[in-house]
């Protein structure tokens, strides 16, 4: 995973954590603007998210904010 998304990742999952709390869920689409101005960005979150790691719609914010942290 690039760099530059894999510290977005992480940012908005700090962000998240802060204003709502350990347990706040989220969705690869929540690192992305509600227009899709950056399709090879967010289909290299999606293949992460889904095909590599076959992960839920929603998870726990601390979850994949470890799971980026540790190269996973």
């Amino acid at each position: 995973m690039r760099a530059e998304l894999r510290n977005k990742i992480i940012e908005v999952c700090d962000q998240k954590i802060s204003k709502r709390g350990d347990g706040v869920g989220l969705s690869f689409y929540a690192f992305f603007k509600n227009k899709n101005d950056q399709p090879d960005v967010l289909m290299e979150a999606a293949r992460w998210w889904i095909e590599t790691h076959q992960l839920d719609h929603f998870e726990k914010a601390l979850k994949i904010k470890s799971m980026v942290k540790s190269g996973l």
